[in-house]
């Protein structure tokens, strides 16, 4: 199989050393974190200058952008395996669709890609890779059950796992694999499904909590471009221990929110 199957290294199934991409762990390039973190400064440079008005307290608050890479990493991560999931629960109604019209396994899982290319003819998303790194193993020879393991070992998701560990075993045991897809197919969309609801239901809420967060700065930038003097006490020594202590309260509650938002089913 050609190792150059992928071109962005950051979302695709073979990553740059030739080894197939793990789901579970995801690295920024260097030009991303060289982004990350002059944004992240910038914004940070900003938010200090604005509680502070002192270039060298907006300079040391500035500095916490070392640790926004991590963050920004962890959330490319999580929404690259939401949309595998999802491209996952699509593929499988696909898959229950070509079996129950009788087609092979094989033809099923090539039926799969172009299903997937259809809802999005731009679309060239990890799950078509793989499913079409699948399909090449199995004209190589390779047996459908291991492509379909290594898959689900290197996307380490529970339904994934659980729709290869059910095929594979319906293929060794010559059941009936048609009803036993259909069946697994409809379980795993179900949850799906109801995942995707209680994501949709707590967007509005998550949006609400970034509002809240952005308006005490929002606020505060515009009483300084109108009311100044109104602010001059606050860029006193005492009103400088105020801002920072308002400002670790301010940042403590947006990671406490999101801590309580990050519902997982």
């Amino acid at each position: 199989m050609s190792r150059r199957f992928i071109q962005n290294k950051n979302h695709s199934p073979v990553e740059s050393s030739g080894k197939l991409s793990d789901y579970s762990v995801h690295d920024l390039s260097s030009r991303q974190k060289i982004v990350c973190l002059i944004v992240s400064a910038i914004l940070f440079f900003m938010i200090g200058y604005l509680f502070y008005h002192h270039i060298i307290m907006s300079s040391i608050l500035a500095l916490a952008a070392f640790f926004i890479p991590k963050h920004y990493n962890q959330y490319l991560l999580e929404k690259r395996r939401s949309a595998l999931s999802l491209h996952f629960k699509q593929a499988l109604y696909s898959l229950s669709s070509s079996l129950a019209a009788g087609k092979s396994v094989e033809n099923a899982f090539r039926e799969a890609v172009l299903d997937l290319r259809m809802l999005d003819p731009q679309a060239d998303h990890d799950l078509i890779r793989e499913f079409t790194i699948i399909c090449t193993r199995m004209e190589y020879g390779q047996p459908i059950e291991e492509a379909l393991l290594d898959f689900a070992n290197r996307a380490h998701m529970e339904d994934i796992t659980n729709f290869a560990d059910v095929f594979v075993t319906c293929k060794r045991t010559g059941g009936d694999l048609v009803e036993v897809v259909r069946k697994t197919s409809s379980v795993i969309g179900e949850k799906l499904d109801i995942q995707q609801e209680i994501a949709v239901t707590i967007s509005q809420k998550k949006f609400e909590s970034k509002a809240v967060f952005a308006s005490p700065f929002v606020f505060l930038f515009v009483l300084s471009v109108t009311s100044p003097d109104f602010l001059t006490p606050l860029y006193s020594p005492a009103g400088y221990l105020i801002s920072s202590v308002s400002i670790i309260v301010l940042f403590a509650c947006f990671l406490w929110v999101n801590r309580i938002m990050n519902i997982r089913v």
